[in-house]
């Protein structure tokens, strides 16, 4: 199942930098920065492999339901940790885009506000998928009820 990002290929590839904020900057700084970033890569790469993106930023809540390494109140990485994922054709295709004169002085503008350097780690896409609708919810519940013990 597909369908979390549009036109995502079920051979493409997601990049994931994993950003931790220098104490002199602030989440301001970093989309600021991944802004820009971000809009150069969609007007020059979006026709040649960039399929789209996002950024999220450590909440700081720490799911305690779904850790197994203690219970934790609050993630210490609160407001300055962030990921920034990307969904590509190819890798291809990511790695020219880095290449780009137009890229990389903005890129160097986000590595500068970087506490831990960078490491861009490549992904195989093995699932994605949305919610159900109300319908496929109904179906799915009566599928699960009616063979539930043939599994």
């Amino acid at each position: 199942m597909s369908g979390l990002i549009a036109n995502f290929p079920s051979d493409g590839i997601v990049t994931v930098n994993r950003v931790v904020l220098k104490p002199e900057y602030s989440v301001d700084d970093l989309q600021e920065r991944v802004a820009f970033l971000c809009e150069n890569v969609k007007t020059y790469h979006s026709d040649t492999g960039f399929v789209g993106g996002f950024v999220s930023l450590n909440s700081g809540q720490v799911s305690n339901e779904g850790s197994t390494i203690g219970q934790a109140v609050e993630s210490p990485m609160k407001g300055k940790e962030a990921l920034i994922v990307t969904f590509w054709t190819t890798f291809e295709n990511h790695e020219k885009s880095h290449q780009s004169e137009t890229f990389q002085p903005l890129f160097q503008k986000v590595l500068d506000l970087c506490e831990n350097g960078n490491e861009e780690i490549a992904y195989e896409m093995l699932w994605s998928g949305k919610a159900y609708g109300p319908d496929e919810i109904a179906a799915a519940r009566q599928a699960k009820a009616q063979y539930a013990d043939a599994a």
